[in-house]
């Protein structure tokens, strides 16, 4: 559900032959409402009132829709005016899944305002057989886009994913 910009595919597909011209992946975009409440589980949570945020810690999941993001350890960050939550800073292991697609990394910044995802270190993208892993991964989840940074690789499985 994820829709790598084409030109990166393209460049895959060009570089890998002919044996790989036949090969499709479908990334297309995530439909999310950032607006809707984000629901987090934890071992446990420290709040700090004068920075303005909480850190979860232990087993740590976030559901936003059908978005799921689970970590060791999730700060936070709400906007000062309101209880709002403007970001979510998790580390220790990441893992973001949706209906149809995983993708697991070292650490995530959500920027709930804005409606990016940035998966950074060691990044892997799985769509049923097909993988793509990179440096970093930036999902834009208003418009369903995504990019990836880094030594980008490619495997593309042969038939239908």
């Amino acid at each position: 559900m994820f829709r790598i910009i084409l030109p990166v595919i393209a460049s895959v597909c060009l570089c890998a032959g002919t044996a790989l011209a036949q090969t499709s992946i479908d990334l297309g975009g995530v439909e999310v409402d950032t607006s809707a409440a984000i629901e987090v589980t934890a071992d446990s949570l420290a709040v700090d009132q004068d920075t303005g945020s909480a850190v979860f810690s232990g087993n740590v999941v976030i559901g936003q829709g059908d978005l799921r993001l689970s970590a060791g350890l999730v700060e936070v960050i709400y906007v000062a005016e309101s209880s709002a939550i403007a970001r979510l800073i998790a580390t220790d292991g990441v893992t973001f899944v949706t209906a149809s697609e995983a993708a697991e990394a070292q650490d995530a910044d959500y920027n709930v305002e804005t409606g990016l995802l940035t998966l950074n270190g060691d990044v892997l993208l799985t769509q049923g057989a097909s993988a793509i892993s990179a440096e970093t991964m930036i999902i834009n989840l208003t418009d369903g886009t995504a990019t990836m940074d880094g030594r980008v690789r490619t495997v593309l499985q042969q038939g239908q994913n």
